[in-house]
């Protein structure tokens, strides 16, 4: 598949599985925005390049449903495997990024009152393949879309407004050409 291509991922075609590794997850400074992604992910990518020798990340199965987002660490005898799950109302942005195009990052609201030091949490992922963070990123989008359209009709039937969630969907070349207009402030 080639970055023309796009991967016609439906919700129907959910949930999706995928094997790659946990980089990790670091503190955010905003909601949504390849510019909120950009420092953990260097942060995250400097640490894997860093580890003692031996050491390497760990492997995780990642599971995009219309509930959302879970990775399961792959178990070794000492320990039982632990799943963590992200439910698709505290995801607000997904992105494959622009310079590690193999890294696919989220931005999970913790704190939906925003009083924490730290709301909002980046979690991110190395991939096989640009290929497969671009897979991930377009399944977590049929998440999104499904999602929202649930949100609406309830809005519809409530009169209430509707949440907003952020998925990316630009080639990291297209991030590139487009970040240059966005800043930090």
């Amino acid at each position: 598949m080639t970055d023309k291509e796009v991967p016609l991922i439906t919700v129907n075609d959910l949930p999706m599985t995928f094997k790659i590794k946990y980089l990790g997850n670091c503190p955010a400074r905003g909601l949504w925005g390849i510019k909120h992604t950009r420092k953990p992910v260097d942060h995250l990518v400097s640490m894997a390049k860093n580890l003692r020798p031996g050491e390497i990340l760990p492997l995780v199965d990642v599971v995009v449903s219309q509930n959302g987002f879970s990775f399961t660490q792959k178990s070794n005898k000492k320990s039982p495997s632990e799943t963590t799950s992200f439910t698709v109302d505290v995801i607000s942005y997904g992105v494959q990024d622009l310079v590690y195009t193999r890294v696919f990052s989220m931005i999970i609201v913790v704190d939906e009152t925003l009083k924490s030091a730290n709301p909002f949490i980046c979690h991110s992922f190395v991939c096989d393949s640009r290929d497969q963070a671009r897979k991930i990123t377009y399944a977590l989008a049929a998440t999104f879309q499904d999602y929202g359209r649930k949100v609406k009709e309830a809005s519809i039937e409530s009169g209430k407004p509707m949440k907003r969630l952020a998925i990316d969907l630009r080639t990291p070349e297209e991030q590139a050409e487009d970040s240059d207009g966005e800043t930090d402030a």
